[in-house]
């Protein structure tokens, strides 16, 4: 991790209209992730926190405020960055191979170094024998990895991850988790997850963002400093501190069923 800032978010506002009127999503958001930092953030349902995914990546732009990625300010999409989502989106009629060069395909960057690099991740991460299969052939979790690779593959240098894990079931999920947080460190990338789950946010992150109910604030942001035997999600949740932070959390996110 560097002290060079990779993305920055400057009293970030978002309201945006729909029939039944406008509606403010974002108030005043600032913060700010440097370059090898992967930060997790956590709020209520319908708060606003794959907006801010949204707004990084350059697919919507902020009502008031400034985004930027790498010291420049956000215009649009860019390969600075990569989006992985809930869902795999693997084409079934694709073999993990020709599902890992799409990114490359639509940018049209198939020089062969970079199909022997996407060829090269697939084998580092165990998905070597399997680059002629097809999706259907695979585990959810395999899937998920192949998905990864994917966004790899063109070389983002942040990554945003959109409750990747939400559709596996929980021991693949933990596993994946683990799998996930270990390939982007190796890689040396600086990333973002939106997550319900506050015990995955907090395993993998080197910081927690709470977010308030909508229009979505800052409430905290939580420096992780856990004592683990490794420095791995599984066993991050076993660290002596974990369920104090996990409390201090779930007591911000201020959830309450009726």
């Amino acid at each position: 991790m560097s002290d060079k800032e990779m993305v920055n978010l400057e009293n970030v506002s978002l309201k945006y209209h729909s029939l039944e009127g406008e509606t403010h999503a974002l108030k005043d958001i600032s913060f700010t992730v440097n370059e090898g930092e992967f930060i997790g953030i956590v709020g209520p349902s319908g708060c606003g926190k794959t907006t801010i995914l949204s707004l990084i990546a350059g697919l919507i732009k902020p009502t008031t405020g400034q985004v930027l990625v790498d010291g420049k300010t956000v215009e649009g999409p860019s390969t600075n960055v990569g989006y992985m989502l809930q869902q795999d989106y693997l084409f079934e009629w694709r073999t993990i191979m020709q599902n890992a060069l799409l990114g490359l395909e639509i940018h049209n960057n198939m020089a062969e170094e970079f199909k022997t690099k996407t060829e090269k991740l697939l084998e580092t991460y165990g998905l070597g024998d399997f680059k002629n299969h097809y999706p259907d052939q695979l585990s959810g979790g395999m899937r998920q990895r192949a998905a990864l690779i994917r966004t790899l593959a063109i070389d983002p240098k942040i990554l945003l991850l959109d409750e990747p894990f939400s559709a596996l079931d929980y021991q693949t999920r933990l596993a994946m988790s683990d799998e996930v947080s270990t390939i982007i460190r190796k890689e040396g990338k600086t990333a973002l997850l939106v997550t319900h789950d506050i015990s995955e946010a907090i395993s993998m992150s080197d910081k927690v963002l709470v977010l308030s109910q909508r229009p979505a604030t800052i409430k905290n942001i939580h420096v992780i400093r856990l004592t683990s035997e490794e420095d791995r999600p599984i066993s991050r949740r076993q660290a002596p501190e974990f369920r104090e932070y996990f409390n201090t959390v779930w007591r911000e996110l201020d959830v309450h069923v009726e």
